[in-house]
């Protein structure tokens, strides 16, 4: 899957509980990257709700952008100066009411409602 998504381009990802030991082993557990200005700071696990805003901002600072998985519930939120996303997922919902994604405009963050 990860070699399907570097044809299209440049892929920065992070591992998460259900990949396989080779991906795991090739993925770090969080890392940043810079992209068209913004750096942005990924991880699987956004850790319990108590507290995680704090927590993400504490583990990447100078990030414009934290995005976290792991639950598949989609969040969009700004915290101080940084936005908080989980994209949800596309593919696998698990407890969100819809399939879902975000795409980061100038404007910032939009979740956006996706087909299954």
């Amino acid at each position: 899957m990860l070699a399907d998504l570097e044809r299209f381009g440049p892929v920065v990802a992070v591992h998460g509980n259900m990949d396989d030991a080779g991906l795991r082993a090739s993925l770090p557990v969080r890392t940043t990257a810079e992209l068209e200005g913004l750096r942005i700071g990924l991880v699987h696990d956004g850790g319990p709700a108590v507290g995680r805003h704090e927590r993400l901002r504490e583990l990447f600072p100078g990030c414009d952008v934290v995005a976290y998985g792991h639950s598949h519930m989609p969040e969009v939120s700004r915290a101080a100066d940084v936005w908080i996303v989980n994209p949800g997922s596309p593919t696998e919902r698990r407890r969100a009411p819809q399939h879902t994604m975000v795409v980061i405009r100038n404007g910032g963050p939009e979740l956006i409602a996706v087909r299954a």
